[in-house]
């Protein structure tokens, strides 16, 4: 009796113990999320640093400083440049709203010019300018405000790196020991967030960042405003399934035509159907493969849901936790089909089940 009131106190102070951490731990669930992804990112070249330089510590900060040049100070200069652009874009479609240049537009050509006065009778476009505006203001001032807790983030973040670089191999010995799984099984799920996280960097952000990087190049050179702004709106818009950069492309050309610039419009379709959406059947291939194991539907409520509720790392784990659920059921499954079967009253087994699950 004694020692069954010790476990239970022992499993109750454990309990407390893991939710305390959590908790804890909470704060630095975006850094700690961006570290490990950067970590997946930059194995390859952190490897042949360690070989080359035969110190974990300095091949770690060199591995460290190498992707903060590459990844943090292209960054810091694209969201300044976007901030500008959002702002001015806003302004520009303001300034055609409230001089009638829109609606003359929409004027000329008597065939859309019923869509025209729909919108005007149930939107105040004017109002809905001028909020865009003040919002875009609003959200400059906040960002600026709030830079000195995003600059300690991005720092917490590359200091984590650092540790995660440098102590992989103690930390996936921890890993194995510690995990309620068999070695094969832990193998199997590590193996397959490295998976997931590639499929996510490599197959979904890299993509997504050529076709909005086509996108805008091709706004620009068709003198189109904001192209830094559309490009990203279409990379992000490429990220999510179901959606895509179409989504900004395909307005642009009609307003483009609208305006009369009908060889310019030719050129942004042909484009935008050809060559920003034809780099992703290209490109996802090679970098995906069979990597992120999920249908489209649940990759897009894995994304979405996870946006929603741990906000940009989200993104991240939003299809990590939908990944690793999933090998959980199957690993649970595998585990069901090894129990022997009972007997039946002829004394045979009659076991026909499959093989344990097997790291791939």
């Amino acid at each position: 009796m004694k020692g069954h009131i010790g476990s239970l106190v022992l499993l109750a102070a454990t309990i407390a113990g893991i939710l305390t951490c959590v908790l804890l731990a909470a704060p630095f669930l975006a850094p700690l999320t961006w570290a490990l992804v950067l970590a997946v990112a930059a194995a390859p070249l952190h490897a042949g640093l360690e070989a080359r330089l035969k110190q974990p510590s300095l091949a770690a900060a060199a591995s460290v400083l190498i992707v903060l040049l590459v990844v943090a100070v292209p960054a810091a200069f694209v969201v300044g440049r976007l901030l500008e652009e959002a702002v001015s874009s806003i302004a520009l479609v303001q300034a055609a709203v409230s001089s009638g240049a829109l609606q003359r537009l929409l004027d000329a050509h008597p065939a859309i010019a019923p869509v025209g006065t729909w919108i005007e009778q149930r939107v105040d476009l004017s109002a809905v300018m001028t909020a865009l505006t003040t919002w875009a203001s609003n959200f400059g001032a906040s960002f600026a405000k709030g830079s000195v807790v995003q600059v300690l983030q991005i720092v917490l973040t590359f200091y984590l790196l650092f540790y995660c670089l440098r102590d992989r191999r103690a930390a996936g010995r921890l890993l194995k020991d510690w995990m309620p799984l068999t070695h094969a099984e832990t193998r199997l799920i590590v193996g397959r967030v490295i998976d997931a996280v590639h499929a996510i960097i490599y197959g979904t952000v890299a993509v997504a960042a050529v076709q909005g990087a086509l996108g805008g190049l091709m706004f620009w050179i068709l003198g189109l405003p904001t192209p830094l702004l559309w490009g990203l709106v279409m990379g992000l818009l490429s990220i999510v399934p179901v959606l895509g950069s179409f989504v900004v492309w395909i307005p642009a050309a009609m307003f483009l035509a609208l305006d009369g610039s009908w060889g310019k419009a030719a050129v942004l379709v042909v484009w935008g159907a050809v060559v920003v959406g034809g780099i992703d059947n290209i490109l996802r291939p090679m970098f995906v493969g069979g990597r992120l194991r999920l249908h489209t539907v649940p990759a897009f409520i894995s994304i979405v849901g996870g946006l929603v509720l741990f906000g940009a790392s989200g993104f991240i784990l939003g299809p990590l936790a939908v990944t690793v659920t999933i090998l959980l059921l199957e690993i649970w499954r595998a585990r069901d089909e090894t129990v022997p079967p009972e007997k039946g009253n002829d004394g045979s087994s009659g076991d026909r089940r499959q093989a344990p699950l097997q790291p791939r």
